[in-house]
């Protein structure tokens, strides 16, 4: 199981930093993380009602996370029967974010030094959750730092992480805790 772990992981790294997620199957298909955000979304409207005592809301938000678990876990366990690791891995590339974490922070870069500071806000707005309108160059600069560490460790490091302990299910679960 390891030494399949690893290939799948391998695998995912490989192909994600060539690829990426490709633009064609995202329209055509969207993305397996925003199918896990409908799935949560649907729990949320369900479960969650502010009807109901705090005891019941976090019950139900117990659920969820057993539901997602439950889901993504026995979906990855279901791939991982049919197909051969090779495909696993292709699948598995999707829970990385490696090639376009790179390339929206390349655009800050891109646009610090050919178009200037106003096209680095807008392209660190794209990837930040604070107000870029008077950030200087270094806080640019130190946004998009910022920026690449985090989401480093969370589209990249761990899904590869759980991908590589607990193969296609571990990465898929880990997508949808995370």
């Amino acid at each position: 199981m390891v030494t399949g772990s690893l290939f799948i992981a391998a695998t995912q790294l490989l192909l994600e930093g060539l690829l990426g997620y490709p633009q064609a199957l995202f329209r055509a298909i969207g993305h397996p993380v925003t199918w896990l955000g409908r799935l949560i979304a649907w729990c949320d409207r369900t479960w969650n009602s502010d009807r109901d005592s705090h005891e019941a809301r976090r019950a139900w938000g117990v659920a969820t996370v057993v539901l997602l678990l439950a889901v993504s876990f026995l979906v990855g366990k279901v791939l991982m029967a049919l197909l051969p690791a090779i495909l696993c891995g292709v699948l598995a590339s999707c829970l990385l974010a490696q090639r376009s974490l790179h390339q929206h922070v390349e655009a800050v870069a891109t646009a610090l030094e050919r178009d200037g500071l106003d096209a680095a806000r807008q392209a660190v707005s794209m990837i930040v959750g604070r107000d870029t309108a008077e950030l200087d160059e270094a806080a640019v600069s130190r946004a998009a730092i910022e920026s690449l560490a985090e989401n480093f460790s969370d589209g990249v490091v761990a899904p590869l992480f759980w991908t590589a302990v607990g193969s296609l299910p571990g990465g898929i679960a880990y997508k949808a805790i995370n």
